[in-house]
C-alpha cells in the first residue's frame, strides 16, 4: 500500500492508530467506572461503619482492600512502569488472602490456613522475582 501524502502512513497504520487509540479509549472508560464503583463500595463501608459505630478488624481489611484498587487503577491509568500493573494486583491478592485468614482462622482447617500462607508466600516471592528482573534488565 501506497503512503498517505498528507500524513505519509499507509491504510494500514492509519486503522492500526486509531483501533490502538479505541482501545486505549475503552481502556480508560473502564478504570473510570471500576474507580467509580470502588468508591462507592468505600462510601458504604464507611457508612456501615458510622452506622453501626463499631469498627472491626474486617472492615479495616476490606478498606486496604479498596485503597489497593484505587492505586491500582491509578497505575494503569497513568501507565507508571511496566512492572507495576503486574504487581499491583498480586498485592490484593495477598491482602485478600491475609483477610481470608485473619477472619476464618478459628474455622479453618489447620492444612488450610497452611496452603493460604503458603500462598501468600508463593504471591510474595513472584513480587521479588518481577521487581528484581524489571531492575535488572530494564523495563
Amino acid at each position: 500500500m501506497q503512503p498517505d501524502e498528507l500524513t505519509g502512513k499507509t491504510a494500514d497504520e492509519r486503522i492500526s492508530g486509531f483501533a490502538v487509540t479505541g482501545f486505549h479509549l475503552i481502556e480508560h472508560g473502564l478504570l473510570i467506572i471500576i474507580a467509580v464503583l470502588t468508591l462507592g463500595a468505600v462510601a458504604r463501608e464507611v457508612n456501615t461503619v458510622i452506622v453501626t459505630q463499631i469498627v472491626t478488624l474486617a472492615d479495616i481489611l476490606q478498606m486496604f482492600l479498596y485503597t489497593e484498587v484505587i492505586s491500582m487503577i491509578g497505575v494503569f491509568y497513568t501507565g507508571r512502569g511496566s512492572a507495576s500493573p503486574f504487581v499491583y494486583p498480586i498485592f490484593i491478592a495477598i491482602t485478600a488472602l491475609a483477610r481470608l485468614i485473619v477472619l476464618q482462622g478459628k474455622d479453618m482447617k489447620p492444612e488450610n490456613i497452611l496452603f493460604e500462607a503458603g500462598s501468600i508466600l508463593l504471591l510474595s516471592v513472584a513480587v521479588v522475582i518481577i521487581l528484581r528482573s524489571r531492575k535488572e534488565f530494564g523495563s
